[in-house]
């Protein structure tokens, strides 16, 4: 399941290569002892939890509010665990920006080495991009992604998306996203159980479990002849005013191009749909209009955000922080650091950074 979402300050700049550097070896002796310990499917529910990845990056010395926790907390752990990987079985593939692209051939490289078929990971790794991308528009672009997993196929997403327009969501702000495949029901509802951030926004939300009639309905829509679903792209200029996050700003060569594929395609399911190049927010979100203004099914505009601690959480709005979580992350690295491989001094530094933490 997706576990968590963060919102947290848009910050620039990267971490000093000295601070980098402690981080990855920190990160590599507390991974080391919590596979040592509890085996690897056990690090990729503490790293899907977004409270334990909090309390991680704090620990490892990092702003605990700060965008750049996410892409250099995950940076550390790909840099310390390389040449372990094997042994922890447990694998860290993407990262920021363009490094993000290469993570399906990262995935299947290492599914070669390691002798399993990598395709069900590579479906996940992209999968769980396209849905926060074009199915939760929520205004935030993904520009991050690490993809990780244990030779048994296991996975966690960890994903930060960036919104820069500062329209109806705070502008230079960050919205991280976290995966977990133990007990994945559904990816396209309700795939998350807690969500993580301080601004509830408007949001065409397709994985919404009130979303079901429109998911049925627009890929019903997908598979009738472009020419039928074209005439009615001129009456979503008139919906109701309550929709203006929805503007439609598609190219109407463009979508009838799409529509033609996805009617070739037959689609036999909103997943399916997905899958189809082409498929990006503005078709869906096109499609999504069309199929509530013919058919009245009427997609979610709830923003997934449940929880928040990044801003405001500590004074219990808009959500209080769950306390007993977040204990429970901050006691388990307190065991995990007094067992890691680090120097005395390293040690209680930690510890002492956690406890004011």
């Amino acid at each position: 399941m997706r576990t968590g979402i963060a919102e947290l300050p848009l910050h620039y700049g990267r971490a000093p290569r000295w601070l980098f550097e402690k981080m990855a070896k920190l990160s590599r002796a507390i991974i080391e002892v919590i596979v040592e310990e509890y085996g690897p499917e056990e690090f990729l529910r503490k790293v899907s939890d977004p409270f334990w990845f909090q309390a991680f990056g704090s620990v490892l010395g990092f702003d605990w509010h700060s965008s750049g926790v996410t892409t250099t907390v995950c940076g550390a752990m790909k840099e310390g665990t390389k040449d372990i990987a094997h042994s922890l079985e447990l694998f860290f593939c993407g990262g920021k920006g363009g490094t993000s692209r290469k993570t399906p051939k990262e995935i299947e490289t290492i599914g070669q080495k390691i002798g399993k078929n990598p395709q069900k990971l590579i479906y996940a790794s992209k999968m769980s991009a396209k849905i926060d991308n074009t199915c939760v528009q929520d205004g935030y672009n993904l520009y991050h992604h690490m993809f990780i997993f244990t030779k048994n196929l296991d996975w966690a997403v960890i994903q930060q998306g960036m919104n820069l327009e500062g329209v109806r969501v705070r502008r230079g702000m960050a919205r991280r996203y976290h995966w977990l495949s133990l007990n994945l029901k559904s990816y396209t509802c309700e795939p998350h159980s807690a969500v993580c951030c301080d601004l509830i926004n408007p949001c065409l939300n397709m994985v919404a479990s009130e979303s079901e009639e429109s998911r049925k309905i627009v890929t019903e829509i997908a598979k009738v002849h472009p020419d039928k679903t074209k005439k009615e792209t001129e009456k979503i200029l008139q919906m109701p005013a309550r929709h203006p996050v929805l503007k439609l700003d598609i190219n109407p060569k463009y979508f009838y191009k799409i529509l033609l594929k996805t009617y070739e395609l037959v689609p036999n399911s909103f997943e399916n749909l997905l899958q189809i190049e082409g498929i990006g927010p503005k078709t869906l979100r096109a499609l999504a209009l069309i199929g509530e203004l013919i058919y009245g099914a009427k997609p979610s505009f709830r923003d997934p955000a449940r929880y928040s601690f990044a801003h405001g959480g500590k004074d219990g709005f808009p959500y209080p922080v769950d306390k007993e979580t977040y204990n429970q992350s901050i006691n388990f690295l307190e065991n995990a650091i007094r067992k890691a491989k680090i120097g005395e001094n390293d040690r209680l530094k930690l510890l002492k950074k956690l406890i004011n933490f």
